[in-house]
């Protein structure tokens, strides 16, 4: 049966696969950590406000970066490089998706336009790792060696989607609004693409890795056409909505060390 919590645990009981697994995750939380420095750097005069929140995504995402790896190191496994065709922040820089590197690799301040566009992006992304990391949870909550990380991760990644709805929702009404959605939806139609492609990249090296046959590696990835063509007929309106999170400065504080993974 190939039901989330079976193909999870398929992956979880095999060192490479999870190998794999975890360095993909280590190392796209630990690029959004560096982003998210960069920009709290960079903010304008205009914005100085939201700098703190900013780096407390940050070192979030961080964090998350240590706990994959820690994760590695308590089963004995090395980080595995990343293929290019899994690595999701990645893509989505090459199609044009939030604020180039290139422009947070130096020191020019950024634009109210390039905070618009950055928490934008987060709106999406942060959706997408929210949905993950709840369904993560609804199988693996108590389970004893990801359980508890798995649990504060998904915390945190709600926190992450509350922030950036109630910062877009500032801005719209300063009279942003328009520009808001605009951004949203280029980059929720870019998003779902790249997920897509992301997918069926780590489900072709998972099933090399698992000796997957061809009938359930196949599926796997109608499955996942069958997402997409979903999300591509209206299920991506889900990323670009903005309401009033019952979480409220839900990045006000500082990041709470997690001693365990640090």
């Amino acid at each position: 049966m190939l039901s989330a919590r079976s193909l999870f645990q398929e992956i979880l009981d095999h060192d490479e696969s999870y190998r794999l697994f975890c360095s993909i995750a280590a190392s796209g939380e630990s690029q959004g950590g560096w982003e998210n420095a960069r920009i709290a750097a960079l903010v304008p005069e205009s914005r100085r406000a939201l700098a703190p929140r900013i780096v407390r995504h940050g070192a979030d995402e961080d964090k998350h970066g240590r706990i994959f790896n820690a994760l590695l190191k308590k089963r004995g496994l090395q980080p595995a490089d990343v293929p290019p065709e899994t690595d999701y922040t990645m893509l989505l820089e090459q199609q044009g998706i939030g604020l180039a590197h290139s422009r947070l690799r130096g020191e020019e301040r950024l634009t109210e336009r390039d905070i618009i566009t950055y928490l934008a992006h987060s709106r999406i992304t942060e959706q997408r790792a929210s949905e993950q990391m709840r369904l993560l949870c609804r199988h693996f909550a108590d389970h004893p060696d990801i359980g508890r990380a798995v649990r504060m991760i998904s915390d945190d990644e709600d926190n992450h989607l509350a922030y950036c709805h109630e910062e877009l929702l500032r801005l719209a009404r300063e009279g942003h609004g328009r520009t808001i959605q605009r951004t949203m939806r280029e980059c929720a139609l870019a998003e779902i693409r790249v997920y897509r492609d992301v997918s069926l990249a780590v489900m072709d090296h998972m099933g090399r890795l698992l000796g997957w046959p061809r009938p359930k590696a196949a599926a796997l990835a109608a499955g996942i056409h069958a997402v997409y063509a979903y999300e591509r007929l209206g299920g991506w309106r889900r990323m670009v909505s903005l309401e009033m999170p019952e979480r409220r400065d839900a990045l006000g504080g500082r990041a709470v060390p997690e001693p365990e993974y640090a």
